[in-house]
């Protein structure tokens, strides 16, 4: 067993290191007054700071999750460390030399599991560095200059040569007493066929360090051609290195991150040196996974969430670097900060625009520009034909649960107005209504999971329509629309003949609530209305038979049977139905074509402006016949 630690060296530890300081290493902290200071608590998700720092009493309380203690018990906590293991971390950081009880000298194979596996890192660290000035490692330092990199910027990063034999370092750390089971866990050594051999071979090491500046892991990018393996090679999860809670830079970058509230998330090692050499500072980057949850808990301690927290996102305009940034932008909410993005010209990332252009282009590139939800929702609508109804349609279903999403009312009510127009949508309050509604559903689920943003794959009677699964608004008769297409059916399959031929016309698009245009589309496939003049009953049946699944055939019976709003029943009556749901249908069509103009613009082609303009004229002037002459203009 690892002897007890000298109990005046643990309070010489406690005393030596101030409890503010260490804090500080983790989170933001500001003054809370009183002598204290508070930061958003490490232990627990809370969007209001509610844990305090008493320096002159050495100690931590979170008056939310009631966490507390000294340093020893923060570092315990937020490292997950022994008591043995907090006190030998501090006592590093502080320069004194630890005395136990039974056995003198701490022998170092009862030191604490986790400081020697990041004592093996460190010493691994500074092997790869002493590495890069080997004659083999010129393929390495070339690497290095020809993306701007020289001695001193490798030094600083700590950017170090893992040798191309076998177990070089493995070999290394043992003579350092590492045993071997330390070296395989710490995932710097692999076994071989005759024992343990070096993970990294032949490569450039960038060495991971946590928040709190201990190297926990590598990064290794391949130089050689005859390197089988992949092109970047991280440290396997270990128990000091997991990749989806360490942030690469962080430690260089917290400080200027806290302090100016702004942090630039990047791809790789090479575009967080080339921010930091050209000045920007708060550049960090994940290691081998995408930026997710627990990259935002880093950062939201860092930033605190205030007002004019920034985080800037850099990806590639490739392919891979939109679906990074769609990816980034799912947790985007799980920030209070404003989030955006930028993209180099030439899809070039910070590291070549630094090469081709400087350092004041690098500093240019991350000025925010783009906020993050406007590239999400644009990349969502370019997947459609805006020029179509059907097009705008699905666009909007998609696009619409994403602006949901937003916490703020007051920014979602903002995006909502933007998304109208990226969609060529003049009715801006009915998107707005739209991602309200979805937003509502939302919040009365809770728990109970997201709202029913997903539709059905359609069936073939419900081409570029959506099944009565639908997603939107509740079907409701206080809409005037609903209503009267409603009743409109309700003449179509209980009195073709006031209806039809006229009602054979129209088309599955003219009826907005998608149960309507499904029961549309059956009575076509039937033989449309004018087949029920003879024979009602039949004309019900091939209906029903025509419907394409048992909510659809419910919806026929139950139109087919329910009462028509009015008691003397009419060509008149059924005259207005008809002109009604016609004259929606076209000034909605009239409203599509005038989004159309606008998108145009003054800068379109003259023929296709001119034809879109004469569709308009023509529709308003049927528009108006219907307004004038009623059912004597269908």
């Amino acid at each position: 067993m690892a002897g007890r630690i000298n109990d005046e060296d643990v309070k010489a530890v406690r005393d030596a290191v101030p409890i503010d300081a260490v804090v500080s290493e983790y989170l933001q902290l500001r003054n809370a007054g009183g002598g204290n200071l508070k930061g958003l608590c490490p232990f627990h998700d809370e969007k209001s700071p509610s844990f305090q720092v008493s320096p002159s009493k050495g100690l931590f309380h979170c008056f939310g999750c009631q966490e507390g203690g000294d340093t020893l018990t923060f570092v315990m906590k937020v490292d997950h460390l022994t008591f043995s293991e907090a006190v030998e971390r501090l006592a590093a950081k502080a320069g004194i030399t630890l005395r136990y009880e039974e056995g003198g000298y701490n022998p170092s194979h009862q030191r604490g599991e986790r400081i020697r596996l990041v004592e093996a890192h460190k010493a691994a660290a500074q092997f790869y560095v002493d590495q890069l000035e080997s004659p083999e490692a010129e393929i390495g330092r070339k690497f290095l200059a020809e993306r701007g990199f020289d001695q001193a910027a490798a030094a600083h990063f700590g950017v170090g040569y893992s040798p191309a034999g076998w177990d070089h370092l493995t070999r290394f750390l043992r003579g350092k007493g590492f045993t071997d089971k330390e070296l395989t866990l710490s995932g710097l050594s692999q076994e071989g066929r005759r024992g343990p051999i070096d993970r990294f071979r032949g490569r450039l090491m960038w060495p991971i360090r946590d928040i709190g500046g201990e190297v926990v892991g590598f990064g290794a990018r391949k130089l050689r051609d005859d390197d089988n393996g992949p092109k970047y090679l991280n440290t396997p999860e270990t128990p000091i290195y997991k990749k989806s809670q360490v942030l690469y830079g962080i430690d260089l970058a917290k400080k200027e991150i806290a302090k100016s509230s702004r942090a630039v998330v990047v791809e790789g090692y090479t575009d967080v040196m080339a921010c930091h050499l050209a000045g920007i500072t708060t550049a960090i980057a994940t290691c081998g996974t995408a930026f997710g949850g627990e990259h935002i808990k880093i950062l939201r301690r860092l930033l605190m969430d205030n007002g004019s927290a920034r985080v800037i996102f850099t990806f590639d305009g490739d392919a891979a670097g939109q679906k990074a940034a769609l990816r980034a932008f799912e947790d985007d909410q799980k920030f209070a900060a404003e989030t955006y993005i930028a993209i180099a010209p030439d899809n070039m990332d910070p590291c070549e625009l630094r090469l081709a252009k400087g350092d004041e282009a690098v500093a240019d590139l991350v000025e925010p520009r783009t906020p993050l939800f406007e590239f999400a929702l644009r990349q969502i609508v370019a997947r459609y034909d805006l020029e179509t109804p059907a097009g705008r349609a699905a666009a909007l279903d998609e696009a619409a649960p994403v602006v949901a999403r937003i916490k703020n009312t007051g920014a979602q009510h903002e995006v909502a107005v933007q998304l109208a127009g990226m969609l060529g949508i003049l009715d801006t309050q009915f998107v707005v209504k739209r991602v309200a509604q979805l937003a509502r559903w939302a919040r009365e689920r809770g728990s109970k999971g997201p709202a029913p943003t997903q539709q059905r794959r359609p069936s073939p009677a419900y081409e570029n329509q959506a099944s009565p699964g639908f997603s939107g608004p509740a079907l409701t008769l206080r809409s005037p629309a609903h209503r009267t297409e409603r009743e409109l059916l309700k003449l179509a399959l209980q009195r073709p003949e006031l209806v039809s031929p006229a009602f054979d016309a129209y088309g599955t698009d003219e009826f907005t609530a998608p149960p309507y245009a499904a029961v549309r589309q059956a009575i076509e496939e039937a033989g449309g209305a004018e087949t029920g003049v003879q024979d009602e009953q039949a004309y019900i049946a091939r209906v029903r038979e025509a419907a394409p699944d048992d909510a659809v055939r419910a919806m026929v019976t139950e139109l087919a049977v329910e009462a028509i709003l009015r008691r003397t029943v009419d060509e008149m009556y059924a005259g207005i139905q008809l002109v009604q749901v016609r004259l929606r249908a076209v000034d909605r069509r009239v409203r599509d074509i005038q989004g159309t103009l606008t998108r145009l613009g003054a800068g379109g082609d003259p023929q296709q402006l001119a034809s879109v303009q004469n569709e308009l004229w023509i529709l308003q002037q049927y528009g108006q016949a219907l307004r004038e002459r009623g059912a004597g203009a269908l």
